[in-house]
Formats: C-alpha cells, structure tokens, sequence
C-alpha cells in the first residue's frame, strides 16, 4: 500500500492535462482500480485482519481522492489564469472608426414588443421596482396571509410601507396596474415592461429578470378579446402565421377566471421552434404565460366598479421570449457582461424595430 501511495502520488503530480488525470483516476479508483481491488479484499479476511487492514486500505483510498483533487483544482486555476491573461481589453485603445456597441437583446426585445402593442393602441407605462407590500401583493388580492405570497420569493426590506407591511423589490409588474388604474381610471390600454426580482438562480432563473405584463379595462371585455390579442401579438413578435395557442384553466389570484396559455413548438436541431399545432404529430405544447380576466377585488381595489367595467391581463418573462426567438440556452448569460456573447446576440442601434421591416430584423 506505501508502494502504491507513493507511485499514486508522483504520477498525479506529474500529470499534465484533465485528460491524464481522469486516467489516473479510473485507474486507481475505477472498478478495475488498484486501490478498489484491495477494498474487494475486505469480504475475504478475517475480523481480526479487517480491523487492522481496513483502516489502512480506506486511508490510502482517501489519500489518492485527496491528491487527484488537489491536483486538478490547480490546473483548473491554472487554465483561468491563463486564460484571463490572454482575453484582456485595452479600453484605452483610440475608438474605432465605426461604432461597434451594441443593444442587449433584452431591450431588443422590449423595443419589439413595444412596437407591436403600441400599433395595437397600448400605451407604455411604468412605476417604481422599490415597492410598497399593499401594491405588490395586498390590492392583487393578495392579503398577508395568502399562500400565494410564498410562491414570489421575495426580497423584504426592513422599511414599513405606507399602507402597513414592508417595503420589497416587486416581484412582479403587476403593481403598475394597480397604480395606473388609480391614476388614470378606466377605460385602460397599457403594457408594463420592466425589471423584477425574485430569490432564485439557474438555468433558466435569475434573482433580478425581465417581465412585461398587459392590462385592458373596459366595458363588455371578455376572454375572447385575450385571446385575439395574444395571438395578434405572438404572430408579430415571431412573424409567422401559424401560432397556434392552447388555453388551460388555471389559477391566480389577480384574475378569474385565469388561464395559462400553450403555444405548438417543435424541435429542430435541439432548437424549439414555435409555430403549429401542438397536437400535429411532430408538435408538442410549451407553456408560454399566464394571463386571466381580471379578478373583481382588483378592480374595486384600482377604484373601479366591477359592475361597470371589465378588463382582461396578461404576463410573460421578456428575457425568456428572447431565449425562444433567438435560440439562447443559458438565462445566466444575459447578466454575465461577456462582450463577446453581446458581440453575437446583440442588435445595432441604427437597427430600430418597426413593423413595416419586421420587428427581429439583425444588423
């Protein structure tokens, strides 16, 4: 077992790519290892020898565990040093002859929708992302002791609010509305783009993202009208006609009835391509947003009489609608600041969406 140890040890210490170290590791530690085949010896002693070999043959294992690991954490830092040192940029370089910013494809996006809605007859509105408990959760018919309260994640600040509770980072848009409504009253034709935050970080989350929510109020609404404006509005972002959408009865607590809204997608090249019937042999469905009639309490709690108007919403993640047009895999990414990843999804600023040239088009 010293023989071992040592022989293990000069040999990881002298491997030179990850290669070579998951080499070394298989044939240690594999099935087929030197040092698993003396734990397999274990079974065959007797009591007495195992108490006094186990121990031994274990600390071996851990040995070499211990040095592989070592070893490859410091060629992984070696490799990002390495690396670093090659990817720098001179930004006191003279500025090039030709502007070479570019717009994230985040704006790209809110510039888009907001061009296909704005021809639509919506107005932009906004408000502020530091938010008051009663705008955020209480007048979405959302009181303190709501289950629906848990689902946000909320970032809290230790502020009291000025209608009670605390002050938070919105979690939603949805307080826009609450605050147009009182505003402005009825009748209402708005989208709410913006930056919202959330406690939750993968793949396909990040603690601060982007949402845009619509609302219409007004008298003899109904969710026919919704669903004409969804599907109005997919067909211009994604410029093709054969949006097919899927309405499913679902459950919030801002509107009812509310509905999550399916569109047909399908695969190409490991790419989800939206467009067709989800049901078509080759098609599957894929959850989109969620959108509902607007719940009377909120319209009562916006200063109108639910008796008098009615008023559909809606709600989507504008970073994953640009992840779906523009093939990205990695929400992270957006937030990375890579200027190289910026360099290839980004748009020009002369490039400015309209629908006459198509709301997508590229630089």
């Amino acid at each position: 077992m010293e023989h071992i140890e040592t022989q293990a040890r000069t040999r990881i210490a002298e491997a030179q790519d990850l290669a070579a170290l998951e080499q070394l590791r298989v044939e240690y530690l594999g099935k087929q290892g030197s040092v698993s085949a003396l734990l397999k010896t274990l079974g065959k002693m007797t009591p007495e020898e195992r108490q006094e070999q186990g121990p031994k043959i274990q600390g071996l294992r851990q040995s070499v565990t211990d040095a592989l690991a070592a070893r490859k954490s410091a060629m992984e830092e070696a490799a990002l040093e390495q690396r670093m040192a090659a990817e720098t940029l001179d930004l006191s370089l003279p500025a090039p002859d030709e502007a070479r910013g570019s717009v994230h494809p985040v704006s790209q996006v809110m510039d888009e929708m907001a061009e296909i809605f704005a021809d639509l007859g919506f107005a932009v509105a906004t408000g502020p992302e530091i938010e008051d408990d009663w705008y955020n959760f209480t007048a979405l018919n959302m009181p303190e002791s709501h289950p629906a309260r848990a689902m946000h994640d909320t970032f809290y600040f230790p502020d009291t609010a000025p209608k009670g509770g605390r002050m938070l980072l919105r979690t939603h848009t949805s307080p826009v509305q609450v605050r147009t409504m009182l505003a402005d009253g009825a009748p209402l034709r708005i989208i709410a783009p913006g930056r919202v935050y959330r406690s939750d970080s993968d793949a396909t989350h990040t603690p601060m993202f982007h949402q845009i929510e619509g609302l219409v109020i007004d008298k003899g609404i109904h969710l026919g009208h919704l669903k004409w404006t969804l599907e109005t509005f997919l067909k211009a972002y994604f410029e093709r006609e054969d949006i097919v959408l899927r309405l499913r009865p679902s459950y919030f607590p801002f509107t009812e009835p509310s509905v999550e809204v399916d569109v047909g997608y399908r695969n190409e090249k490991g790419r989800r391509i939206v467009g067709g019937n989800g049901d078509d042999a080759g098609h599957a469905w894929m959850e989109l947003l969620g959108s509902g009639m607007v719940n009377p309490r909120v319209l009562e709690m916006g200063g109108l009489d639910p008796q008098e108007y009615q008023g559909f919403a809606w709600g989507l993640g504008v970073d994953r609608l640009a992840m779906l047009k523009y093939g990205m895999d990695d929400l992270r990414a957006f937030f990375d600041g890579d200027h190289r990843w910026l360099s290839h999804y980004g748009f020009s600023a002369f490039d400015q969406p309209t629908l006459s040239a198509g709301v997508g088009a590229r630089a």
